[in-house]
């Protein structure tokens, strides 16, 4: 199954329009992670951390919806 978020792939034909689709996945953060990303929200800056678990659920959300 190809995954796009185009109207069209160069060189394949559509064979059925299946509209927007989204998935979601939830992963729990630990204690550690919520207290040092409070500390960032304070002072400012990117958590590492969430980002990390955050791409981990879009990729599991993709994966969920190719099965």
């Amino acid at each position: 199954m190809i995954l796009t978020t185009t109207n069209s792939i160069e060189g394949k034909k559509a064979v059925k329009y299946l509209g927007l689709v989204s998935g979601d996945a939830i992963l729990g953060a630990n204690i550690f992670r919520d207290f040092f990303a409070s500390i960032r929200d304070i002072v400012g800056g990117r958590s590492a951390a969430y980002e990390k678990e955050l791409r981990k659920a879009k990729h599991i959300a993709l994966e969920e919806m190719q099965e």
